[in-house]
C-alpha cells in the first residue's frame, strides 16, 4: 500500500469507524508537546479533575475513595490533593473491577488483560479514548524519528498458535496499514533465516519488537552471516521489556540503524519512548507519573522509586495512583529539544528468559505466559523450565480454579512447546522471589549457544 493512502486515507478511516479519535488526539499531542512544564501540568491537572469526575459519579469504588479522601472534582485540583487519594495496585483492581468500570463511558468499555509478566494476570476494561492516546503516543514518539503513520513497520510480536478468523481480518489490516507481522513466539533457526530475508525484501521504516526477541533476531543473522541493507530503515524501537547496553549495541550494529526503547504496560498503556536526543519521554498528556519510596513518600528526582500512575485517558476503568511495580527514576534535565514532557532518567523493569521448544525454537517468555493468564483460577504464576523436555508451571490458585484447569495449562503449554513436553503443575500458598529480590515469572534453565546466549542475557544487577 502507498504510505500516503495508509497514513491518511486508510488508517484515518479505521479509526474513524471505530470512533477512535486516535488522529484528532495526536493533532493535540503534536501541540502540547511544545507548552512549558507548567503549562503542561496545568493541563494534566485539568484532565486529572475531569478523571475524578467520571470515577466519583459512575465507578463506585472510587467514589468512596475520593470522599474519604476529602476531594471535590469540581474544585481546581493540585499534585498535592491527588497525593490525598490512597494508593491503588493490582490487587486492589482484580478484587474491585466491578465496582471501577463505567460500562456506559462513551464508545463502549473493552474488556482486556494483562500480559501477566508480573505473575498475576489481570482483567480490566478500557476505552476509545484508552486506545486512541495509546495508537497517538507511538505515531508521535515515531515522528521524532522520522517516521510518518502509514510507512513500512515490521513487527516482531506476538501470535496464537492457530489463526482465527478474527486473526486473518487483522492480517489484512496490518497489509492495508503497511505493517508485516512476525511472530516472535516462532522462533526456530528457520524461522529467523525467513525473518531476516522478510525484512531485507519489505525494507521498513521502522522494526518494532519484543526487546529480547530483536535482540535475538539479530544475534541469529549475524551467527548467520546475513548483512541487512534496509537505506531506508530510521529507527528500531524495543518494548516491553529492560534493553540492556550490549542488546542495543547489537541491535544498532546489525540492522544499522538507531535503537529506541519503548516503556509502557497494557493496564496503564503507552507511557513513554526515547528521543534522538536519548532521553525517555513521558506521555504527560495521558500520565501522571509519581515515584515513591517504600512509605509512599514522594523521592527527588534522580532517586530510584516505584512508578505509581494515573492514567488520564482511563475513562473506562480509572487507574488513579496505581502503583504498577517497576522501579524508575525521574530526571530533573529538561528534553533538549525544548519539550515540556517529563524526562524518565532510568527504567528498571522485570527481567523474562525464553523458552525453548526441542526442536531449538526459541520463543519469547509471553509465549508461556499468555498461556497461563487466560485460565481461570490462577492468581498467580511462575513457570520454570528444566530442560527442553520438561517445564514446571507453579500456581497460586485463585477463585475458580479447578482440575479442568490444571488440564489446560497442560494442554497450552504442550501446545506452545511441543505434545511431547512433560508439564507439571505445582500448586503453592505463594510463589517466592529470587535470591536477589526480584521476581522473574519465566526461569528457563535450558542454556542458549554462541552469540544467542549473549542476545538473551539478562542483567545479573
Amino acid at each position: 500500500m502507498h504510505a500516503w493512502f495508509a497514513g491518511r486515507v486508510a488508517y484515518p478511516l479505521h479509526e474513524w469507524l471505530l470512533k477512535r479519535p486516535t488522529f484528532a488526539y495526536l493533532a493535540e499531542l503534536e501541540r502540547s508537546q511544545w507548552l512549558d512544564r507548567p503549562a503542561l501540568e496545568r493541563l494534566q491537572m485539568d484532565k486529572l479533575r475531569r478523571l475524578l469526575e467520571i470515577a466519583a459519579a459512575h465507578c463506585p469504588w472510587h467514589a468512596r475513595r475520593i470522599r474519604e479522601a476529602g476531594l471535590d472534582p469540581k474544585k481546581t485540583l493540585t499534585f498535592e490533593d491527588l497525593r490525598r487519594l490512597p494508593t491503588m495496585d493490582k490487587t486492589d483492581a482484580m478484587a474491585h473491577g466491578d465496582g471501577m468500570v463505567w460500562r456506559d463511558v462513551p464508545g463502549g468499555a473493552y474488556k482486556y488483560n494483562t500480559g501477566g509478566s508480573s505473575g498475576q494476570p489481570l482483567i480490566f476494561h478500557f476505552g476509545r479514548r484508552r486506545q486512541a492516546s495509546d495508537a497517538a503516543g507511538r505515531m508521535r514518539a515515531r515522528r521524532w524519528w522520522g517516521v510518518q503513520p502509514g510507512e513500512r513497520e515490521v513487527y516482531l510480536w506476538g501470535a496464537p498458535v492457530e489463526l482465527n478468523k478474527t486473526d486473518r481480518v487483522k492480517q489484512l489490516r496490518d497489509r492495508l496499514f503497511n505493517q508485516l507481522v512476525l511472530n516472535a513466539f516462532e522462533m526456530s533457526p528457520a524461522r529467523m533465516d525467513a525473518y531476516c530475508q522478510a525484512i531485507q525484501d519489505y525494507q521498513p521504516r521502522c522494526i518494532y519488537g519484543y526487546a529480547s526477541s530483536v535482540a535475538l533476531l539479530a544475534a541469529h543473522a549475524r551467527e548467520r552471516g546475513f548483512v541487512f541493507r534496509l537505506p531506508r530503515l530510521k529507527i528500531v524501537c524495543t518494548t516491553g521489556e529492560p534493553l540492556y547496553p550490549h542488546q542495543r549495541t547489537l541491535i544498532q550494529e546489525v540492522f544499522g540503524a538507531p535503537v529506541a526503547n519503548e516503556f509502557g504496560s497494557r493496564d496503564i498503556g503507552f507511557t513513554a519512548h526515547e528521543t534522538l536526543e536519548g532521553r525517555m519521554l513521558l506521555m504527560s498528556e495521558s500520565i501522571i507519573l509519581e515515584v515513591l519510596d517504600p512509605e509512599g513518600r514522594p523521592v527527588a528526582p534522580g532517586q530510584l522509586g516505584e512508578a505509581v500512575m494515573t492514567g488520564l485517558e482511563s475513562q473506562a476503568q480509572p487507574f488513579i495512583r496505581y502503583r504498577t511495580g517497576d522501579m524508575v527514576r525521574l530526571s530533573p534535565e529538561a528534553d533538549p529539544a525544548g519539550r515540556g514532557l517529563h524526562v524518565i532518567a532510568e527504567v528498571l523493569g522485570r527481567s523474562t528468559d525464553f523458552l525453548v521448544r526441542a526442536d531449538g525454537t526459541i520463543m519469547h517468555a509471553l509465549a508461556g505466559i499468555y498461556v497461563l493468564r487466560a485460565i481461570e483460577g490462577v492468581a498467580e504464576f511462575k513457570l520454570v523450565q528444566h530442560t527442553v523436555d520438561r517445564i514446571e508451571a507453579q500456581v497460586v490458585p485463585g477463585p475458580g480454579w479447578n482440575d479442568t484447569a490444571k488440564h489446560r495449562i497442560e494442554q497450552g503449554l504442550k501446545e506452545r512447546l511441543g505434545p511431547e513436553v512433560g508439564v507439571e503443575v505445582r500448586l503453592l500458598d505463594s510463589i517466592p522471589t529470587e535470591a536477589s529480590g526480584k521476581h522473574r515469572y519465566v526461569v528457563s534453565h535450558v542454556p542458549l549457544g554462541g552469540e544467542l546466549k549473549l542476545a538473551a542475557q539478562q542483567s545479573s544487577g
